[in-house]
């Protein structure tokens, strides 16, 4: 939903990327190039079609930005940072094992846990949202994308000082 937010801002479309489970999307962030990219396939095996696409764009890990979900952090939270552990998530682990590092940036979008579990079932992170998380997701969206928008422009000291936070946007 961020990559497609960031390329409608910039009027561009999604295409498809030739003999790669991918579409992509280029737009410019001041003078820089950004190539957005999305995965044809399910998260948890999204890793080697982005690996690839960088690969081919001659784009280094350390300037990939991974836009995801994180069930660790509560519902609306914002977190930026650069490399670190994938706390079980199985899509950050593809794109892991895929660049053979962890170093890439991540702008992790918190969806929490669902309440009175212990565990969470893999449905649950695919229901939709509620009539109420849904206004919350839209700001929380356009929040992640300045934050990518902010990542390119003034790298990721500012960024984080700006977008970190840990819980859902103030009333």
């Amino acid at each position: 939903m961020v990559v497609e937010e960031l390329a409608r801002r910039a009027g561009e479309r999604f295409r498809k990327v030739r003999f790669l489970p991918a579409e992509s999307a280029e737009i410019r962030e001041g003078d820089e190039r950004v190539l957005l990219a999305k995965s044809t396939q399910y998260m948890n095996v999204s890793g080697p079609g982005f690996a690839s696409l960088a690969k081919r764009q001659h784009i280094p890990a350390e300037q990939v930005i991974a836009v995801h979900d994180e069930i660790d952090l509560p519902f609306g939270a914002l977190h930026v940072k650069l490399g670190g552990a994938t706390a079980g998530h199985h899509g950050v682990d593809s794109v892991v094992q895929a660049f053979g590092t962890r170093d890439f940036h991540r702008v992790r979008l918190g969806v929490g846990r669902p309440p009175g579990r212990v565990e969470t079932h893999p449905d649950w992170l695919l229901d939709p949202f509620t009539k109420k998380e849904q206004v919350e997701i839209g700001l929380l969206i356009g929040e992640a994308a300045d934050a990518v928008e902010s990542l390119v422009r003034d790298g990721l000291a500012a960024t984080q000082d700006r977008f970190n936070r840990g819980g859902a946007r103030p009333g």
